[in-house]
């Protein structure tokens, strides 16, 4: 990797990579290459180490098996916990999102230690899964459009006192809970249910990784055109009569 090139880590593709989640690291490198920026993307396998070094961290969605070997293996190699005190920026999807978390339920029934870099825990929900489009306001202060995104999971996440969530649910089931919370967030590490890929029907939080990762205020525009129609497309679709 270039010291000058933005270095993106898409973690562990050979575990979790189920839903199409290969996408989000697609649109973060293509909106950074837009800005002409220098972008070196690293895709590191479960039997490789994590790179300390990354600027932002995707980590995608997976089956309940891997889900726990990829826990496991990334307690083990400890790299993750050393770049986000780096400064780095991890954004995760549905399993991704629940090894973020202190524990969640895996494929054996047994409680699975996270990496507790969210104040999450998951338990296994005993009723219908969260499945469908989803529509949520997110959090006011990330100054963001709605959020819009296709949720399929069994899990219910609970929020600790120091993880804000990442939206409001309007249609969908989001964390599950009930209290209408979708995802969860401090400042560097993100988490979703949400599927699509996520970053591809929401752009701006693409960009929000960018300007975390850069520290900036703002990037320079660029043509958003076919996002915004599939986004206007799949909000459309959230809002039908089921």
């Amino acid at each position: 990797m270039s010291d000058n090139s933005l270095r993106v880590v898409w973690v562990y593709p050979d575990l979790l990579s189920t839903y199409g989640d290969q996408g989000n690291v697609l649109v973060v490198e293509r909106r950074a290459r837009q800005r002409g920026l220098d972008v070196a993307r690293l895709d590191v396998r479960s039997d490789q180490p994590i790179p300390t070094s990354g600027d932002i961290y995707l980590i995608g969605g997976g089956e309940d098996r891997p889900q726990r070997l990829a826990a496991e293996r990334l307690l083990r190699d400890g790299h993750l916990f050393q770049a986000v005190n780096n400064g780095a920026i991890v954004f995760a999807v549905c399993a991704g999102y629940q090894i973020l978390g202190h524990e969640f339920v895996n494929d054996l029934g047994q409680r699975q230690p996270g990496l507790g870099l969210l104040d999450v825990t998951t338990v296994r929900g005993t009723g219908e899964r969260c499945v469908g489009d989803v529509l949520a306001d997110i959090d006011a202060p990330l100054g963001l459009p709605s959020l819009t995104g296709f949720e399929n999971h069994q899990g219910i996440t609970h929020l600790g006192p120091t993880a804000r969530p990442l939206a409001r649910v309007r249609f969908g089931k989001g964390n599950g809970t009930g209290d209408g919370t979708e995802g969860a967030y401090n400042d560097t590490v993100f988490g979703t249910y949400m599927h699509g890929p996520v970053l591809a029907r929401n752009p701006q939080i693409a960009d929000l990784l960018l300007k975390l990762a850069l520290d900036v205020n703002a990037l320079p525009p660029t043509d958003d055109r076919w996002y915004e129609a599939l986004r206007t497309e799949r909000i459309a679709a959230a809002q039908q009569p089921a």
